[in-house]
């Protein structure tokens, strides 16, 4: 199989974890990488968040483990970027700052064959595909991507679960959220009243994209899903409470577990099942997008159901993203649309 070449515009969480997955394998090689921070810091966050248990190094502006090499860019914007000159065949653009259709067009006009967001977009692109929802959806036409975001992929997997098995008539998401890369540590004053108030001493009531984004992925649910999000003090680890109202008379919690556990066997690298009484610490190092905690489901009057679902926000979706783009290249070999 010819390497799938990946350029990263961005080299925080999301991409680093990406470029760690990438390293476990022979599929994709991350060629080149633009951030506006000084290669050696990048180089030096790498390798402290793996306690250098990676065999990587930096040749002047060069990231180096093993045979790959990947060139690394002081570039800001989409434009600035010479994506043809290594022959890439996806950008991931986590940077969080170019999330319109316009902004992902840039990457294909600098040489990109394909865009992929870390995160939802804030207008119309060519697909929203989360894994283990509706990634059957996505067409070879396709060149502006999104994965979704985080909890939008573990509010999906939950309510297009919860759907399929008992019909869902209405879900109110709450995310609590561990605190973000652009919240302050000390109180700041920003754009946002409550964000800027410190991340690390305070719970921050935000609002939440992800009724929107399931709403996009899931069209039978829009003006049936609302949701907001509490950032708390922890540096990960989150969780997804969601409420739905059940269309299944006499819904039983053996019923729930059953309907989940089955998801989790049909799709077992994105879902799965927590029997022990786990916390935030305990997914530090998990990949699946939801992690369904048995021991947290309320059920009153057999129709309100409230769930919890743990998820790492960064290591997840590093895996989605990975995943999604073998998906499309598996696809291209195949031809036809889709």
């Amino acid at each position: 199989m010819k390497k799938i070449k990946v350029g990263l515009m961005g080299f925080g969480e999301i991409a680093r974890h990406f470029y760690k997955q990438c390293l476990k394998d022979d599929l994709i090689d991350v060629v080149a990488i633009s951030d506006i921070a000084q290669p050696d810091i990048l180089c030096y966050l790498l390798l402290s968040e793996t306690k250098n248990e990676i065999d990587v190094h930096l040749e002047g502006n060069y990231l180096i483990s093993g045979n790959r090499k990947a060139r690394i860019f002081q570039g800001s914007h989409p434009t600035q970027i010479p994506w043809d000159a290594f022959d890439v065949d996806f950008v991931l653009d986590s940077t969080r700052k170019f999330l319109y259709r316009k902004n992902m067009e840039a990457h294909l006009r600098s040489g990109a064959k394909r865009v992929i967001l870390s995160t939802l977009p804030k207008d119309d692109i060519d697909r929203i595909a989360i894994m283990g929802v509706n990634d059957d959806s996505i067409r070879r036409t396709d060149k502006l991507i999104s994965p979704g975001s985080s909890t939008t992929n573990a509010a999906a997997l939950m309510i297009k679960t919860l759907d399929e098995a008992f019909g869902v008539e209405y879900a109110i998401t709450t995310t609590i959220h561990s605190y973000t890369a652009d919240q302050p540590l000390r109180n700041l004053a920003g754009e946002n009243f409550r964000r800027s108030r410190s991340a690390v001493t305070n719970i921050i009531p935000n609002t939440s994209p992800t009724p929107d984004g399931v709403s996009k992925v899931m069209p039978e649910f829009r003006n049936k899903i609302i949701g907001s999000a509490l950032n708390v003090p922890v540096h990960a680890g989150s969780l997804l409470d969601l409420t739905t109202i059940i269309e299944k008379d006499g819904l039983t919690m053996n019923d729930v577990h059953a309907a989940i556990e089955k998801k989790a066997k049909e799709t077992p690298k994105i879902v799965s099942v927590a029997y022990d009484p786990i916390v935030s610490s305990d997914i530090f190092e998990d990949y699946h997008s939801a992690v369904y905690d048995r021991n947290a489901t309320i059920l009153l009057d057999n129709r309100m159901l409230k769930t919890i679902t743990w998820y790492h926000t960064t290591l997840a979706m590093a895996v989605r993203i990975k995943e999604i783009i073998i998906k499309y290249v598996n696809l291209d070999k195949k031809g036809g649309l889709s």
